[in-house]
């Protein structure tokens, strides 16, 4: 039936750039980071090589760190030549014997490679940690297995921390060493900076210190802990700042801003949004990675990101920020070739407030599960959530199900037994999906360059019709998956196994069938409008064939990058101060320095000069900024 299908770009991974242009900025140029002194030189790691042979080889610095063979004698891990090596041997007798008369561990010999220079060089240390760390797990806890079926007890949307790193998938994809490379510090001279789940600290970032959010645990029901942020005063003068400069409408105010207060979240999500827009990817990440940073400091130290059971309530605006971060960092990560990181922080967002998904990542989280290949997930989080939340109502659940279960099917290490319970499950849900969303086959075929056959192409079902009798909720919902997944179905094994597939739905239609009678009738009462947060989801998106289709009453508002979207519902903790209207005949100078000053008034101005009382409402000079 399909003709012509044309096969998906390979997706390549690029290897992660840390060095960020600053100066792309103008005059916001980060501070040299501050250098701890080591506590030993280099001369003193060479005294000090019988304390280091006592570590753990897998612990040590790659530098540092030695091998032993298999006689107990010490051997350096790193050599220049084998007369070098020779020597140093001739230079360490007596201390080989006085350390080979203490009990040891034996230790298993690490295989060595040798590159292209003839030098010898280790396994990454790295690795070892991870190997070690998987070891001693309790196996219950062990992942499942890459697009296998899930048999752990642990609850659905837990969250392992060695996924939140997008490092790690990429060394298992390319391996430690190419991903690295050269950029491992060493171990002697690297700050001293603090450990983090959700991001990496780098050295350029400006020297983090108290910024004033905090977090609170507001109660505990049903094992569930219900946390909030809290903006102490003087964060909420910066807040205040920086809502000044959103309406002057010019970003260099908010570089300004970030100069004073480096960590100032709402800020650094705004300015990532116009380095993407300048097609500055790299700053826009970096800006992301700050602003989780910035916030997982104030983390509650009850607060757990793995449980599944913290929540935070999206309609107080402090904890936007960290919903929104958290949402812009994931599509970074995508588009980096990091699915099962991405797809990691996707169930991280949906734990912090699974009933009511502010920003609807229940749209994204089958795209994620496929393309990382986490089959099994997406099919658990279906059978699971299908009874109470009516997943099959959504054209990206009532697709993507049954191509995941076709997925798993494919796999030949799997029983046939089991293979053949995934193809019937698959064949019964694509067969509904179709029936139920009759207007995502044609717009699906055009984006994968596939030319349907004659009878697929002239039957009314699923014609042109089908998309023009749909609501406008629907077809957001249909274009936001066609756009955002179709790469998925250009396989042509996909292909030759949805053909018969929608033959069979064709006879049903014509045959005249219940279930096609009961979807259409479906389609006419449901979906009359979207809610709130599909149209947040959509904007964050920025899936083009969707955000076409958004309403007027969305596209007329100014939506703005740190908050989009804000719920009509707001609990609202502290409100902003009353500014005095500016007068409407200002002049090019004035509007100069309003530019420059987003606190600027010329009343005042004109008050200071003349010694003329303050009018009512203006502060004094010697007033918070801010406040004004």
């Amino acid at each position: 039936m399909f003709l012509g299908t044309s096969l998906p770009p390979s997706q390549h991974c690029r290897t992660p750039v840390l060095d960020v242009r600053w100066a792309l900025l103008g005059p916001w140029a980060a501070p040299a980071p501050l250098h701890i002194p080591a506590e030993e030189s280099e001369d003193e790691a060479v005294a000090g090589e019988e304390r280091l042979s006592e570590q753990d080889p897998a612990g040590g610095s790659p530098q540092g760190s030695r091998d032993r063979s298999q006689d107990g004698a010490v051997t350096p891990s790193e050599t220049h030549g084998d007369g070098e090596r020779e020597g140093q041997e001739a230079e360490q007798p007596d201390r080989t014997l006085a350390t080979s008369n203490k009990p040891r561990k034996k230790k298993k010999k690490r295989k060595t490679k040798k590159n292209s220079a003839g030098e010898t060089v280790e396994d990454n240390d790295l690795e070892d940690i991870e190997s070690l760390l998987e070891r001693i797990e309790d196996p219950r806890l062990a992942p499942q297995s890459q697009g296998g079926v899930s048999t752990d007890s642990r609850p659905l949307l837990y969250v392992e921390h060695r996924n939140l790193n997008p490092e790690n998938e990429l060394k298992r994809y390319f391996g430690a060493r190419a991903v690295l490379g050269d950029q491992r510090p060493r171990q002697r001279q690297r700050q001293y900076v603090r450990s983090m789940w959700l991001t990496a600290p780098k050295n350029t970032w400006p020297r983090y210190s108290k910024t004033g959010i905090s977090m609170q645990l507001l109660d505990t029901r049903r094992g569930v802990q219900h946390f909030t942020f809290e903006h102490h005063r003087e964060y909420q003068q910066v807040q205040f700042k920086f809502l000044d400069a959103v309406e002057s409408m010019d970003p260099n105010n908010i570089v300004l801003l970030l100069q004073m207060n480096p960590y100032h979240v709402d800020s650094l999500l705004q300015l990532s949004d116009v380095c993407r827009m300048q097609e500055d990817q790299e700053m826009a990440r970096d800006l992301i990675e700050r602003a989780l940073y910035s916030l997982e400091c104030a983390f509650h130290p009850v607060f757990s990101l793995t449980s599944g059971t913290c929540r935070l309530d999206y309609r107080r605006p402090e904890n936007r920020a960290f919903f929104l971060a958290l949402f812009k960092h994931l599509m970074f990560l995508e588009k980096r070739g990091c699915p099962r990181t991405a797809l990691e922080f996707c169930k991280l967002i949906l734990s912090l407030d699974p009933e009511d998904d502010p920003l609807c990542v229940l749209l994204l989280i089958d795209f994620l599960s496929l393309r990382a290949r986490e089959y099994s997930f997406l099919t658990r989080l279906f059978q699971e959530w299908e009874s109470h939340r009516n997943l099959s109502q959504l054209p990206n659940f009532a697709f993507s199900v049954p191509l995941a279960y076709f997925l798993l099917s494919q796999q030949e290490e799997r029983p046939e037994l089991e293979r053949g319970q995934a193809r019937e499950r698959a064949a019964r849900l694509i067969q509904l999906a179709l029936i139920m969303f009759p207007s995502v086959l044609m717009p699906l075929l055009d984006h994968c360059s596939v030319q349907p056959d004659a009878r697929v192409a002239s039957h009314p079902f699923f014609g042109l019709n089908a998309q023009i009798s749909q609501s406008p909720a629907l077809n957001q919902l249909t274009s936001l998956y066609v756009g955002r997944t179709h790469a998925l179905w250009k396989d042509p094994a996909v292909m030759a196994w949805l053909e018969p597939h929608v033959h069979e739905v064709l006879r049903m239609v014509d045959a005249r069938d219940a279930l096609v009678q009961e979807a259409e009738h479906k389609r006419k009462i449901r979906y009359q409008s979207a809610p709130r947060n599909i149209y947040r989801h959509i904007i964050l998106s920025e899936m083009k064939e969707a955000t076409a289709a958004l309403p007027l009453e969305v596209t007329s508002q100014p939506v703005m990058g740190f908050d989009p979207l804000p719920p009509l519902d707001s609990i609202v903790s502290y409100t902003r101060p009353e500014r005095t209207s500016h007068p409407s005949n200002e002049s090019t100078l004035s509007l100069f320095f309003r530019s420059l000053l987003p606190n600027f008034n010329l009343q005042v101005s004109a008050g200071w000069d003349l010694g003329a009382p303050f009018p009512h409402g203006v502060p004094a000079p010697g007033a918070t900024a801010g406040s004004s």
